[in-house]
């Protein structure tokens, strides 16, 4: 089965159908939270990821934008972003986020959206925050999101090693236990402002990071109609 994993595609449509295209063809979709949040088409995004029956979890935009999660410890834009988002999202919308679990199994993953111990705070960055979440999941291998970076932390005898994959980088599934992050679809911040996705086929046991370009200056013009923060628009520019 060969799977599309998509993280932080934060209301970015143009982002998430240059993706989607990048990374066909696939049988299914597998997104690991914050849909929404930062960008200025969440009712989107959420309509072209119920159409094309995408699987997945919530993240913490995500739960803030319902109301599920305080935003007390938000930055300032992230939370005029997500209150921006919480007033313009549809029923349908809402009921979708509603609907998301916090961390879910497909086959030999976990899907979380932060980390397996903390799915919805928790980033992801270094050897040993992922040493210390192995035991927090039980599947042969984990996915996450949440830093907007795509990572690899891979268990070898006894020992945690971290991989950076850029585009076109790929890796051969094995024994050994792996945490996966895709990257991010909608705001990447590892200073490629491309966005990123995951191309996983489980029969052959591999993984495929691919980046694409997309109309940025849309999207930030959306951004600025809507009076968005003018700093999350910028980011777009520079992947960061």
């Amino acid at each position: 089965m060969r799977v599309a994993v998509l993280s932080d595609i934060h209301g970015n449509l143009p982002a998430l159908d240059a993706v989607l295209a990048a990374l066909a063809p696939y049988d299914v979709v597998w997104q690991l939270g914050d849909v929404v949040g930062y960008g200025p088409q969440p009712d989107e995004v959420v309509a072209r990821l119920s159409e094309i029956g995408a699987r997945g979890v919530r993240g913490n935009h995500d739960a803030a934008a319902i109301g599920a999660l305080s935003t007390d410890a938000f930055n300032d834009d992230a939370r005029a972003a997500v209150e921006w988002t919480s007033a313009r999202i549809g029923p349908s919308t809402r009921d979708w986020l509603q609907a998301l679990p916090e961390r879910s199994t497909e086959g030999d993953f976990t899907l979380v959206h932060g980390s397996p111990r903390d799915p919805v705070w928790e980033y992801l960055f270094s050897s040993a925050v992922a040493r210390a979440n192995l035991g927090a999941f039980e599947t042969q291998h984990c996915l996450v999101g949440h830093t907007h970076i795509p990572l690899v932390f891979r268990e070898d005898d006894g020992h945690v090693e971290m991989l950076s994959p850029s585009d076109g980088s790929g890796l051969e599934l094995d024994a050994r236990r792996v945490i996966l992050n895709p990257g991010s679809v909608g705001q990447p911040r590892d200073g490629d402002p491309r966005a990123c996705g995951m191309l996983l086929d489980t029969d052959e046991g591999s993984v495929e990071w691919r980046r694409v370009a997309y109309p940025v200056e849309a999207v930030q013009s959306l951004m600025a109609a809507v009076d968005l923060p003018v700093r999350l628009a910028e980011r777009l520019t520079f992947g960061w």
